[in-house]
């Protein structure tokens, strides 16, 4: 008898009634974009199996949503096809469904849901995600279950918004313990014996699933789709398989390495993760779990504290240094989105930092750069250009440069609200794993959120921590980095097209 998904995880989204004459159970993949450790899906079978009815697995890709592109969407159509061949090898019905023009998909939900006992779908606290589960449960006629497979804590476990990391790692001390023997199946499909669901009568014409050219992530087949092609797939493949490839790379060849040298741009031992985790192709607790086995790690090692001080899990000083990033940093951002409307929002950021900000707003800038021109890598800094020149051409930016790049950008821009803005539309564009709380805490993190004053008050600045491509130079070994990433790229007219 397998442990049921914590009730802490599962949220009634609609008063609606689990239907029990219906013909099977909905899973709407919408965030855990993964068959393995996937609470939502573990609920689904749970309630599949107690209506003695089959699962039918509905993973959509909109093509409406802000910033769609070559990139993002093959990055998904990937995971989709890992998807479709586990879910085949379990006997499970899948249906992969891409939006061909946007608004295309409207009404696909509903005419599964109109079939099923009942709806299960994912927590994501950010971007659009939160508004379309809202607007699915007060118009579907079965129950919807929205289930919170985001971090190791649940998220309605942490009630308020902390204000540092120093406060919610202390949070973490007391309430994380409780929650560690809360793991979800690694596979909730092994052993799936109630068969194939059938699709309702109609659905497969009027919304077929996608071409065996999508699920390849095609070049012809994405040319035909209304999402922005400048932004082009890149080397990094997405999906659950290449998670698990970059989680097993990451344990035996980067971690020794990575407490030392996870901010040298020349050492690439970053984690290279939180793509696969911003698309859920891998969940935190698959790469804890991986973690702890490294170290040889059980709960009773758990330093008794609540201090707020880092190394509190009882691993090696590498693996906590990894641990306080993928917990205390990752799920503090996953707690301001999930309680926070205004995460976006400039006027959100603490009454300090505004307050130094409005202070030096009018002071004289060295240099004022466009959106465009920052999206080129055309700055007169070669260290900036190269994190730029990183992020537009791989999606991906070095972890210490990341926190540069932000810094300039407000040092560049007339207005700090104009930095804010800027940083969110590069980020979110380019970076695979953007669009996400961390994205959203980390920009604002750039902007005092999380930091406290720091002296001498300077130009621009104010209180805020102040860095320096110079002095990033001599501290970090950036050799190898610049002579790759420092070349800048050209502008070709308009590389942000007007969108509707």
């Amino acid at each position: 008898m397998t442990a049921a998904v914590p009730e802490v995880r599962i949220r009634l989204a609609n008063d609606r009634p689990v239907r029990n004459d219906g013909e099977y159970v909905l899973y709407w993949m919408i965030a855990a974009r993964r068959t393995r450790a996937n609470f939502a899906l573990q609920r689904a079978v749970e309630i599949a199996r107690e209506l003695g009815r089959p699962l039918l697995v509905f993973e959509a890709l909109r093509c409406g949503y802000r910033w769609a592109s070559d990139r993002l969407h093959t990055f998904v159509l990937q995971g989709m096809a890992d998807n479709a061949e586990a879910c085949a090898k379990a006997g499970v019905t899948y249906l992969p469904y891409v939006e061909p023009h946007a608004g295309a998909g409207k009404g696909l939900l509903a005419a599964l849901a109109a079939k099923a006992c009942a709806v299960v779908t994912d927590e994501f606290p950010c971007f659009f995600v939160p508004r379309m589960v809202a607007a699915a449960a007060r118009t579907l006629p079965v129950r919807l279950e929205v289930v919170d497979g985001n971090g190791l804590l649940p998220l309605r476990v942490g009630d308020k918004v902390f204000g540092r990391a120093f406060d919610f790692r202390r949070f973490l001390q007391k309430a994380l313990p409780a929650h560690l023997g809360d793991f979800p199946q690694g596979e909730p499909l092994r052993g799936h014996d109630l068969g194939a669901a059938a699709l309702p009568r109609g659905v497969a014409k009027q919304w077929p699933a996608a071409s065996a050219a999508l699920l390849a992530a095609e070049a012809s087949a994405l040319a035909a789709l209304p999402i922005d092609h400048a932004v082009g797939a890149v080397a990094l493949r997405g999906g659950p398989v290449a998670a698990g490839a970059a989680l097993r790379t990451f344990l035996a060849d980067r971690l020794p390495r990575y407490s030392e040298e996870r901010s040298e741009p020349d050492a690439d031992c970053a984690s290279g993760l939180s793509p696969y985790l911003h698309f859920g192709h891998v969940s935190v607790h698959q790469v804890f779990a991986g973690l702890a086995k490294q170290e040889h790690w059980t709960r009773d090692k758990i330093k008794a504290t609540t201090s707020g001080q880092r190394g509190w899990m009882g691993m090696s000083d590498t693996a906590e240094s990894f641990v306080d990033e993928l917990l205390t940093w990752r799920e503090l951002g996953y707690n301001y989105t999930w309680q926070r409307d205004d995460y976006e929002d400039f006027e959100s950021l603490p009454e300090w930092c505004k307050a130094t900000l409005a202070k030096h707003a009018a002071d004289p800038r060295e240099h004022v750069y466009t959106l465009e021109q920052f999206a080129a890598s055309r700055t007169h800094d070669p260290v900036w250009n190269a994190a730029q020149s990183q992020l537009r051409e791989t999606g991906v930016m070095q972890n210490y440069l990341r926190m540069l790049w932000g810094k300039k950008v407000l040092e560049w821009t007339a207005r700090p609200q104009d930095a804010m803005a800027i940083l969110i539309e590069l980020n979110n564009r380019y970076a695979l794993d953007g669009r996400n709380p961390n994205s959203y805490t980390g920009i604002s993190w750039v902007l005092g959120r999380y930091d406290r004053p720091w002296a001498p008050e300077r130009s621009v600045y104010g209180v805020l921590r102040y860095m320096s491509s110079t002095n990033t130079v001599k501290k970090l070994r950036m050799k190898q980095y610049l002579a790759r990433w420092a070349g800048g790229g050209p502008v070709a007219g308009s590389v942000f097209p007007a969108r509707g």
